[in-house]
Parts: structure tokens; C-alpha cells; sequence
């Protein structure tokens, strides 16, 4: 739910602390109350902490972070949210349940089953909170958690492996085919005080299972806050893995969040990144295709306006042969908006019969609005098919002429070419109600929106 912007000033670290020590003090505060976990688990915390002391926050001076400037989260002192879910009543989220979805809710990170709706999962799937996982799954944990999300050179995957105290557990045994798409509903619910969050989940798909999963980020009220997830995906031998992510959060909000994707033989994965909330957004998708035949889709659609910010950083990494990806992320921009794309497709040696494609689109509704587009190749196998571009561009002046000339207004029309630059990815959405949430969204906010929808 958007809200206002605040024009509150935030408090900042004190004076005689690094922005790095403030965190670190926190972690040392808060080591007595750290959940009981496995020593790799526990070491593996540990590990974060220091390495992100090590690291830093990252500045404009790094390559990756080149065009976006961290320094507002970085200058803000964010305490660790409250866990206090109460009050909440379902009817609250009526408008962010889908209504075809099993639901699992957590607010300000923490699983919240009285808010959930789980009725009726199949024999062996696990849908639960990770602290509840903690000690109800351990192996699950053990196995999996951790081992693909790297945080030696990304600080904020390393302030959430420090940080966090629970997410989602989504765990599908072999086999089983998953009728119902799960919807993650992860609310913030900010305080007087600037807060963050440390959601993580940990999806795993067994060998030939099924499943659609929607992991949603919103906020109820208002308030600064920080939102910094961290998603591992696990497909197992011949698994299909359906996501999406919708980041919804209010104008008040930063969100860095990390998609980390690993893929086994024959797999099938593919992803919707859906972004329109925020102040200053950093999505990382990065996906690991190490069985042959393994198949990636990666897709997005990013609206910005006034003077948001939005960076998607996708890495694809073909480390077997034949396998393939496609990628296409748009972006529509208005106001002073910013948005920055770097995308990189990494074929590694061996890697024959790779087919790989990434494209990103980008449409301009303003004069003021800046996109960065930087989609790279690099290719250490020589039998392999790779291709990568973009574009950034205005509506097409012919177009809008043609249908002015049809007897539709100007805003109408100009609305009617945009929603068709969107409606290729919302199109491709395979859970009913959220496409019709995304399509219904794009009419409101679209100027002469009522005319697009029956023209379409």
C-alpha cells in the first residue's frame, strides 16, 4: 500500500561510529539471544558479520554499485523490527491475498500462522516458518541453507545471513505436484523509528516435483524502513519452479533483495520480478544452471516515478552444456525517476550448446527520467548460441498519431501504448489473480485508464 513520503529527518549512527560499527555493535548485543542452530549454521553466521565489517557498505566507487548510491541506507541508523504481529486481523489483507493461493504470512519477517491460511497441503510439503523449520526440519536446513547465496563480496547478503531470525521454509518432496500456487506475504509494519527486516527463505523443489510460488513484499502504515531478503532456490533433477516477486512496499521504503537460483539436470525455472514500490530498490537475481538441460526464464517489469530508484543486477551462469536462458526485463519511468540494469551472461568453459538471450526494454514517459543499461556476454565455450541488447526510447510519435487519427485522445492513447509495453510480461503471469491484481493496477494508475480497459 503506497503512503505519503515522510518529512521526518531519520536519526543517523552516532557521531563517533563507523555506519559499518553500529551493525556490529548490534550483532555483538545480540549474540545472547541468537536461536540454537547447527555449527556450520551458527559459524556461518559468524563468518557474515566479520566479512561484512570487512566489506563495508558499498559506495559509488565499486563497479557494481556504480550507479546507485547506498548512502542513505548507509547513514541510517535501522533497528531490528519489532516482532509484534498483534492486532492484525485478516481482513487487513484482503487486499493483498490472492484469492487461488495457499498463504503464508509474516510480519516484519517472522512467521505469523494465525494470519496463514495452509489448509490442505499435500502429504510431505512444508510450508513454515524458518525458525519453526529450526528445529522441526533441521535436515532440510542443513542440506541446503546457505550453500548458494554468497556473501563474501555482497554486504548486504551478509547483514541478512547475520541478522536473520526467520522467512519462509517452502520444501516440496519428490514427485509431488503442487495444485495450489503458496503465496509468501511478507508485511512490514514500521515503528516511530527507523526499522529493518531480515526476511530469509529457502525454497527447495525435489527431483520431477511441481510448484508456483509467489513471494510478495508490502507495507501497512507508515515509517522508514528497510527490507533485505534473501531467497535460495532449489530445483531439484527435473523440477519446475514457477516464481514470482511483487515489491509493493510504500515510498517510505528501501528494499535490497537477493534471488539466488540453483539448478539441477533437466530443471525447468522461471522467474517474474515485478517492482513499483520504494525509494530505493536493488533487486539481485542470480541463477546457477549445473545440470544439462536445465532451463531458465527470467523476466521483470520495474515502474518508477518521482524520484525513485530501481537497479536490477542479473547474473546467469552456464557451467553445463545444453542448457538455456532467456531474460527480458522492462522498465516504464516517469518524473526524475532512475533505473539501472547490468546483466551478465557467464558461459563457462565446457559449457557447449548454450542457448542464452537478454534483452531489456525501456520506456521513457518523461524528460527528466535516466535509465543505465549495461547487458554483457562472456563466453568461455566455442559452440554456443548467445545473444544480448537494449533499448531505451519514447512512445512512438506514428503510433499515438494512428490512434488519435482512430478518435482516441491523446492520454488515452499514449495510456493504451504503455499498457501494451507492460501487459508482455503481466501476460506471460501464470496465477490468475495476480495478473488480473497487476493488470487492474496498471488501469488506475495509467491516465485515462477506464478507456485502456475497455479497449482491451
Amino acid at each position: 500500500m503506497t503512503v505519503p513520503a515522510m518529512t521526518t529527518a531519520t536519526p543517523e549512527a552516532p557521531a563517533h561510529q563507523t555506519q559499518e560499527q553500529f551493525y556490529l555493535d548490534r550483532f555483538d548485543a545480540g549474540r545472547a539471544g541468537l536461536p540454537r542452530e547447527s555449527e556450520r549454521l551458527a559459524r556461518m553466521r559468524s563468518d557474515a558479520i566479520e566479512r561484512f565489517g570487512a566489506l563495508g557498505f558499498p559506495t559509488v566507487r565499486m563497479e557494481e554499485w556504480r550507479k546507485t548510491n547506498v548512502t542513505p541506507i548507509a547513514r541510517t541508523a535501522f533497528e531490528s523490527a519489532s516482532t509484534d504481529g498483534g492486532g492484525l486481523k485478516r481482513d487487513a489483507l484482503a487486499e493483498l491475498a490472492l484469492e487461488e493461493c495457499l498463504q503464508a504470512v509474516f510480519v516484519n519477517g517472522r512467521f505469523t500462522p494465525g494470519l496463514s491460511r495452509l489448509e490442505g497441503l499435500p502429504e510431505g510439503v512444508i510450508v513454515s516458518g524458518l525458525a519453526q523449520g529450526r528445529t522441526e526440519h533441521p535436515d532440510v536446513l542443513e542440506k541446503h541453507l546457505g550453500r548458494h547465496a554468497k556473501f563474501d563480496q555482497h554486504a548486504f547478503v551478509a547483514l541478512n545471513t547475520a541478522f536473520y531470525r526467520d522467512g519462509a521454509l517452502l520444501y516440496v518432496p519428490r514427485g509431488v505436484v503442487l495444485e495450489r500456487p503458496i503465496q509468501l506475504l511478507f508485511l512490514a509494519r514500521p515503528g516511530a523509528e527507523p526499522e529493518v527486516n531480515y526476511p530469509r527463505n529457502l525454497i527447495v523443489a525435489e527431483e520431477t516435483s511441481q510448484l508456483r510460488v509467489v513471494e510478495q513484499y508490502a507495507t501497512l502504515g507508515e515509517g522508514r524502513h528497510l527490507t533485505c531478503p534473501v531467497t535460495e532456490v532449489v530445483v531439484g533433477p527435473g523440477a519446475v519452479v514457477d516464481h514470482y516477486k511483487l515489491q509493493r512496499e510504500s515510498i517510505d521504503a528501501f528494499h535490497m533483495g537477493t534471488l539466488q537460483v540453483y539448478q539441477s539436470r533437466d530443471s525447468a525455472f522461471s522467474s517474474h520480478s515485478i517492482s513499483w514500490g520504494g525509494d530505493l530498490v536493488r533487486n539481485d537475481v542470480n541463477a546457477i544452471l549445473d545440470g544439462e538441460g536445465s532451463d531458465s526464464n527470467l523476466n521483470g517489469l520495474y515502474m518508477v516515478e518521482g524520484t525513485q530508484l530501481i537497479d536490477n543486477h542479473m547474473r546467469v551462469e552456464h557451467v553445463k552444456p545444453h542448457c538455456s536462458s532467456h531474460e527480458l526485463y522492462k522498465g516504464i519511468l516517469e518524473g526524475r525517476s532512475r533505473a539501472v540494469f547490468n546483466g551478465r551472461i557467464y558461459v563457462h568453459k565446457g559449457a557447449q550448446k548454450t542457448d542464452a538471450k537478454q534483452t531489456n526494454r525501456n520506456l521513457l514517459l518523461s524528460k527528466e527520467a535516466l535509465v543505465n543499461s549495461n547487458p554483457q556476454l562472456e563466453i568461455f565455450a566455442d559452440d554456443v548460441k548467445c545473444t544480448h541488447g537494449s533499448t531505451v526510447g519514447q512512445l512512438d510519435d506514428l503510433a499515438v498519431f494512428y490512434l488519435r487519427s482512430r478518435g482516441i485522445g491523446e492520454d488515452a492513447a499514449r495510456s493504451l501504448l504503455t499498457y501494451a509495453f507492460a501487459s508482455d510480461i503481466v501476460s506471460r503471469i501464470k496465477v490468475d489473480s495476480l495478473r488480473r491484481n497487476l493488470e487492474e493496477f496498471l488501469f488506475r494508475r495509467l491516465p485515462k485508464g477506464d478507456i485502456v480497459r475497455q479497449a482491451v
